[in-house]
């Protein structure tokens, strides 16, 4: 019997709690209770997805590193001495195996 009783005040106690009265009095806190649930599902998404360019981004810079390290590299290869005879010589271009002479002007 105790246990009938108890099923009972369970039932009356859920009965109550899903009357018709008692969602349209609570209608307001209801609706701000799913409005921040749904706030707080889009704050997660746009979270995610705010990782996700970040990561995306750092990929890039990495990437962008290594492009100028290599193209930095090859300039610097370029601009030798030995490079640049090189790719002057079919031009008939020489270096001058001649020390420069240095002219003096006097002032009278």
């Amino acid at each position: 019997m105790v246990s009938g009783q108890s099923k009972n005040k369970k039932n009356k106690k859920l009965n109550k709690l899903f009357k018709s009265e008692w969602i349209t009095n609570n209608l307001v806190f209801i609706l701000f209770v799913s409005f921040l649930i749904v706030l707080y599902i889009a704050n997660g998404h746009i979270a995610d997805k705010t990782i996700r360019d970040i990561s995306k981004t750092k990929n890039e810079i990495t990437d962008l590193q290594y492009q100028y390290k290599t193209l930095k590299s090859e300039v610097m290869y370029k601009t030798e001495e030995s490079e640049i005879l090189k790719q002057v010589q079919p031009m008939g271009l020489q270096i001058n195996k001649e020390l420069p002479v240095k002219i003096y002007i006097n002032k009278k």
